[in-house]
């Protein structure tokens, strides 16, 4: 199901390079992607059998490094915390940091370059203009098969739609088709049994905790904005 590539890619990179603007490098979305950028270290820790979910708690089930560093540092900090915390807890303490690790991710890998300038001359930013299509592009082929087409979902392809969609980040993803058709077929998806239990499991974690945090954040910003 996966379109071939060379390049492997964690979920958190996949989202960041849906979230970032190919020409301009300008992040879309940034409080909606970084919440999901931080699920999808704790989502891919469960499809690598590191991690369960027990009575909402967050639990280390396998302490093994996996040799990818923004993984191995958010399996560290679960490790490490006593008591366990909730997917919702994990998500809000970890977003910082998994957003600065996919970027590096992504950099790294050659897929985006860093571009530093200043705002006015005075203000420093960073952007992340595409330096690769071809790796966002097989994702984006991936998606369109298992959403608009209606293919079979293999885990990661599932695991990605789900947190897009408890992140409702659909426009990302699909900016052009049919926005309830799109938010239906990804509901359908996310709700599938694609997946072991444990690993399902910690993915509806991740979904449920990110649709919680992206309502406070939206009302948040329509109070501040009005």
């Amino acid at each position: 199901m996966e379109a071939p590539t060379h390049i492997p890619i964690t979920l958190g990179e996949q989202l960041l390079l849906l979230s970032l603007d190919d020409e301009s490098g300008t992040a879309r979305e940034p409080a909606k992607a970084a919440p999901a950028i931080a699920a999808a270290s704790l989502v891919e820790l469960a499809l690598a059998g590191r991690i369960d979910v027990t009575d909402d708690k967050v639990t280390v089930v396998d302490a093994t490094p996996l040799g990818e560093p923004a993984l191995d540092a958010a399996l560290e900090a679960v490790a490490g915390r006593n008591p366990p915390g909730s997917a919702k807890d994990w998500i809000n303490r970890l977003k910082t940091d998994a957003v600065a690790r996919a970027h590096t991710g992504l950099i790294g890998k050659g897929l985006v370059r860093e571009e530093k300038k200043k705002v006015l001359g005075l203000f420093p930013v960073r952007r992340y203009p595409e330096a690769d299509g071809s790796v966002e592009a097989a994702v984006r082929q991936r998606l369109d098969a298992v959403v608009l087409a209606g293919a079979a979902p293999d885990e990661r392809t599932a695991s990605l739609v789900a947190l897009l969609h408890g992140a409702k980040l659909h426009r990302l993803a699909f900016p052009d088709a049919d926005a309830r058709r799109v938010e239906a077929a990804m509901e359908s998806v996310s709700r599938g049994r694609w997946s072991a239990t444990a690993v399902r499991h910690v993915v509806k974690a991740a979904e449920d905790a990110l649709t919680a945090i992206i309502a406070v954040t939206v009302t948040t910003t329509v109070v501040t904005n009005g």
